[in-house]
C-alpha cells in the first residue's frame, strides 16, 4: 500500500509539473486561472497524501489554510479576469 501511495505522489508531482507549464504558458488568462486552482489542488492532494504516508495529522491544518487561500484566490482571479476589478465600491451611496 504504502509504494502505491509514493506512485501517487511521484504522479501528482508530475501533474503539478504540467499545470505550471500551463501556468506559465497558457494561451489565455482563463487557462492560466484554472492551471493555479488545479495546482492547489494537486497541492492540497500532495500534502494529504504525505500526512497518510507519515501516519500523522499535524498536516490537516495545513490543508485547510491552502484549501481556504485557493479557494479565495481563484475566485478572486475569476472576478478580476471577468470584470476587471476584484472589489467593486459603490461610489453613489
Amino acid at each position: 500500500m504504502t509504494t502505491f501511495l509514493w506512485v501517487i505522489v511521484v504522479l501528482i508531482g508530475i501533474s503539478l509539473l504540467g499545470f505550471l507549464y500551463r501556468l506559465v504558458k497558457g494561451p489565455t488568462t482563463p487557462d492560466r486561472v484554472i492551471a493555479l486552482d488545479a495546482i492547489g489542488v494537486g497541492i492540497i492532494s500532495l500534502i494529504g497524501l504525505i500526512s497518510i504516508l507519515f501516519d500523522t495529522g499535524y498536516f490537516l491544518d495545513v490543508i485547510l489554510l491552502l484549501a481556504i487561500l485557493s479557494f479565495i484566490g481563484t475566485v478572486a482571479f475569476s472576478k478580476f479576469t471577468e470584470k476587471g476589478v476584484i472589489i467593486q465600491r459603490d461610489r453613489n451611496s
